[in-house]
């Protein structure tokens, strides 16, 4: 018999990270490596340089940045479509609990215009077959001008999630419906990230 490493729990029942239950089940059982604990210090950076933005988080988990930019005057929600997650978010997010919904990326309808994405491992948490109906709805939702920001982690490993991209991909993936205008090493990235990932901006042409 193998024994489990400390760190790391019994094998999961669901293994596809299309479905909200593969989701649930890892906050459910406390397995998020990818959950830092805390805000970015590159977002804190852009929103302390940033006029307040009408501000989506897509595939938000625990939610912490929801909290920091509300707190800033930003108009944010954060969504997600496992209820664990959802429920984790709601529960530490004090006064702006009512602003995390539970719903699908690519079905919720923003009640009025965004002026920002925040991605954060959303992309990478879904396999790369969705990656240009990520892409496409990212263009879809925002207008142009808007912008869409955040972390994109960077690596060639078949295995995921995380699912690594390529500089290439990224490009041919957004370039379509986007211009980069920043581009930035990460500095403060936790284990799963690290030297992996870059802190990029790009508005929507």
């Amino acid at each position: 018999m193998t024994d489990v490493p400390a760190n790391r729990p019994a094998a999961f029942a669901m293994r596809d990270p299309r479905d909200p239950a593969f989701w649930d089940e890892r906050f459910i059982r406390g397995f998020t490596p990818w959950d830092r604990g805390g805000v970015p210090q590159a977002l804190s950076d852009f929103a302390a340089h940033s006029p307040p933005l009408v501000t989506l988080i897509p595939g938000c988990g625990a939610a912490y940045e929801l909290a920091a930019l509300c707190e800033l005057g930003w108009n944010v929600t954060a969504i997600d479509f496992s209820p664990a997650a959802v429920e984790k978010a709601r529960a530490q997010l004090g006064p702006w609990q009512e602003r995390v919904v539970e719903a699908d990326f690519f079905k919720y309808d923003p009640p009025q215009a965004l002026q920002l994405i925040y991605e954060r491992a959303f992309l990478c948490a879904l396999p790369r077959t969705m990656w240009p109906q990520v892409a496409a709805r990212y263009a879809q939702l925002l207008p142009p001008g808007a912008l869409l920001a955040g972390f994109f982690f960077f690596d060639v490993n078949p295995k995921g999630p995380p699912f690594g991209i390529t500089a290439e991909q990224l490009d041919a993936l957004l370039t379509p419906h986007f211009e980069r205008i920043a581009d930035a090493a990460v500095a403060d990235s936790i284990a799963v990230f690290e030297g992996k990932e870059r802190w990029q901006v790009w508005r929507r042409k």
